[in-house]
C-alpha cells in the first residue's frame, strides 16, 4: 500500500473542476453549522470545529482512498469525546488525537481496512440510531442556555442537565430560537417546492441566517458563539494530562476504532450513491488508503487546534448528490471553510448557539428517520432483537461497546435460531 496519492489518481482531477467547485462550495456551506455546533457540544471553542473541518479536511481527501468522502468534526466523534473532555479536559484531546491518529495508520499499515465487511447490516443500523438519539441528547445544554452538569453517562448528565434547567426560571428566547432553527430545516424543501425556488441552498445554511436575523433584530439576551480567531492556531502545548497511562490507552484506542468505523462506512455509503447516480464504473475506495489519510488528518489536526476527524456520511452524502467528481470537491470545501475563517469571523461569531442545537436536531432527526426505524423493525427477528440491542448498549453505555455487544448478540441469536430450526 503507497501511503501517497498514486500518480493516476490526478489523471483528469481537474477535467470536472466545474461540478467539483459548485460540489465544494455546497458542502462547505453545510458542513460550517455542524463544524461549529460539534464543536461546541463537545465542550472546545467553536474555532476547533473548524480547524478540523478545515485540515482534516482537506488531509484526509488528499491522502485518504475515497473520490467522495468529506471529513471533519462529526455527531459520532461527539459521542466519544464528550466524556472524555467532561472527565480530562480539552487539552486532553491533543495527545489523545495523536496517539488515536497513529493507532488508524497502524491499522492502515497492517491492511485491516477489510474488516467493516464483516459487521452486519443490523449492528450499523443500530449504532447509527444510537447516535442520533444521544446527538439529540446533547443539545439540552445549548437548548436551555444552562451549563451541563458533570458526568461521563450521556443520559443521567441529560437527566441532571434538565432537572437542572427546570429548577430555575426557563430560557424561553435560546428554546424557541433552537424550535425555529429545527422548523426551518425540517421544512425548508416543502417551503422550496411552495414558492418554486430552484436555486440550492442548504436547510441549515437558511435556517441558521433566519434564526440569526430574528435575533439581532429583536436584541433578544441570549448566548452567541463568540469571537472567532482569523487564523489557525498551532497547538504549543503537547504536555501529557494528568491521567494514568491505561486510562489514556483506552481512551485512544476508542478515538481511533470510532474514526475508523465511521469513516470505513461513509467511504461505502459515498460508493453505493456514487454508483446509482453517477457512474456504475466509478471505482471503489481503497480501505486500507482511506485509514492511512483519516490517521494522518486526525494527527494534523490536533495540532493545529482542532479535533480528532472522521469521514462524515451527511456531508459525504451532499458532496455525491451535488455532483462531485473527484476528491478535489472535498478539497475545495476545506478551502471554502478557510476563507470563512479569513472573511466571514465577525459574521459567524454572531451566531446564537441555540440556533446550532436546532441544525444539530435536525441532523439527529434525519439520521434517526422513522422511515429507516421501522424498515429495521420489519425485518427478521434475529436482525430485528440486534438492531434493538446494539442501540440501547451504544446509548446506555457508549459506541465501542454497543458495537461489541451487538456482535455478540447477533452471533448468539444466530446460533439460537439455527439450532431451533
Amino acid at each position: 500500500m503507497s501511503s501517497l496519492p498514486y500518480l493516476h489518481e490526478w489523471r483528469g482531477l481537474f477535467t470536472h473542476w466545474r461540478k467539483d467547485l459548485l460540489a465544494g462550495i455546497s458542502v462547505g456551506i453545510v458542513a460550517l453549522p455542524l463544524a461549529l455546533g460539534f464543536a461546541i457540544t463537545t465542550g472546545a471553542p467553536a474555532s476547533a470545529g473548524l480547524a478540523t473541518a478545515i485540515v482534516a479536511g482537506f488531509l484526509a481527501a488528499f491522502f485518504g482512498g475515497s473520490n467522495y468522502q468529506v471529513s471533519g468534526p462529526t455527531g459520532a466523534m461527539t459521542v466519544v469525546l464528550v466524556p472524555i473532555v467532561a472527565k480530562y479536559g480539552v487539552q486532553s484531546l491533543v495527545i489523545l488525537g495523536l496517539l488515536a491518529g497513529a493507532l488508524v495508520i497502524v491499522m492502515a499499515l497492517l491492511r485491516l481496512g477489510r474488516w467493516i465487511d464483516l459487521v452486519p447490516w443490523e449492528v450499523m443500523e443500530g449504532f447509527t440510531l444510537g447516535i442520533a438519539v444521544i446527538i439529540a441528547l446533547q443539545q439540552i445544554p445549548l437548548i436551555f442556555q444552562v451549563s451541563k452538569v458533570g458526568g461521563t453517562h450521556t443520559l443521567s448528565v441529560a437527566f441532571e442537565t434538565m432537572k437542572s434547567a427546570f429548577d430555575q426560571p426557563l430560557k424561553w428566547g435560546s428554546i424557541l430560537i433552537a424550535l425555529l432553527t429545527l422548523a426551518i430545516k425540517r421544512g425548508w424543501p416543502y417551503l422550496k417546492r411552495v414558492l418554486g425556488i430552484k436555486l440550492h441552498i442548504p436547510a441549515s445554511m437558511v435556517a441558521i441566517i433566519v434564526s440569526t436575523a430574528l435575533v439581532e433584530a429583536t436584541h433578544l439576551s441570549i448566548t452567541r458563539i463568540g469571537e472567532l480567531p482569523r487564523t489557525l492556531p498551532l497547538t504549543k502545548d503537547f504536555s501529557l494530562p494528568s491521567i494514568s497511562s491505561t486510562s489514556l490507552i483506552i481512551a485512544a484506542i476508542e478515538i481511533a476504532l470510532l474514526a475508523a468505523i465511521e469513516s470505513l462506512l461513509s467511504a461505502r455509503v459515498a460508493d453505493g450513491m456514487a454508483h446509482k447516480e453517477i457512474d456504475h464504473d466509478q471505482p471503489r475506495h481503497d480501505p486500507n488508503r482511506e485509514l492511512f489519510g483519516q490517521g494522518l488528518a486526525t494527527m494534523a489536526s490536533v495540532c493545529c487546534g482542532g479535533l480528532p476527524a472522521t469521514g462524515a456520511i451527511a456531508r459525504t452524502s451532499v458532496n455525491v448528490r451535488s455532483g462531485a467528481r473527484t476528491r478535489l470537491a472535498a478539497m475545495i470545501h476545506a478551502l471554502f471553510l478557510l476563507l470563512v475563517v479569513f472573511v466571514l469571523a465577525p459574521i459567524v461569531s454572531i451566531i446564537p448557539t441555540a440556533a446550532l442545537a436546532g441544525v444539530l436536531l435536525g441532523t439527529s432527526l434525519r439520521i434517526a428517520n422513522p422511515r429507516s426505524v421501522a424498515e429495521a423493525l420489519r425485518t427478521t427477528s434475529v436482525m430485528r432483537t440486534t438492531y434493538v440491542i446494539t442501540a440501547v448498549s451504544v446509548i446506555a453505555i457508549d459506541l465501542i461497546w454497543g458495537i461489541a455487544i451487538g456482535l455478540l448478540a447477533h452471533q448468539l441469536l444466530r446460533k439460537i435460531t439455527s439450532k431451533q430450526s
